[in-house]
């Protein structure tokens, strides 16, 4: 937006430090922001970002999911052979992770598109256990 369509009133307190920014080239505004996300532990990346789209866009639809093992359940060794079946792991690689789930969840399968990740959440259900899907 042009000067002319924003009316933007600068507290007196700030004046020098606004006029400063806008003396800055892109490469040191680009270096300043940097150092207050650094100093004060935030990021300028979310802000930037929503405000980077038009407004209103509809967000884009996620085409890649991930299946996360969240509980074995009472049938281990069906969750053992459905992270078989899914993954090509070996038996004891399979175990592993469904040992691993026990304890904390685990990544089954990454990269996966919604249709493939549903049917991977629904042999895992089959065989009692809870996937997430994200």
């Amino acid at each position: 937006m042009s000067e002319e369509t924003v009316k933007i009133e600068v507290p007196e307190k700030f004046k020098d430090l606004v006029k400063k920014v806008e003396e800055m080239s892109i490469v040191e505004l680009a270096e300043l922001v940097k150092v207050l996300e650094n100093k004060f532990g935030v990021s300028a990346a979310a802000p930037v970002a929503a405000a980077a789209g038009p407004a209103g866009a509809p967000a884009e639809e996620k085409t890649s999911f991930n299946v996360e093992l969240k509980e074995v359940g009472a049938q281990k060794i069906e969750v053992i052979k459905a992270v078989r079946d899914i993954t090509a792991k070996g038996l004891k690689e399979s175990k592993d992770l469904v040992d691993a789930a026990a304890t904390a969840p685990q990544m089954v399968k990454e990269g996966v598109k919604k249709e493939e990740a549903e049917e991977i959440k629904k042999k895992f259900e089959a065989a009692g256990a809870k996937v997430e899907i994200k």
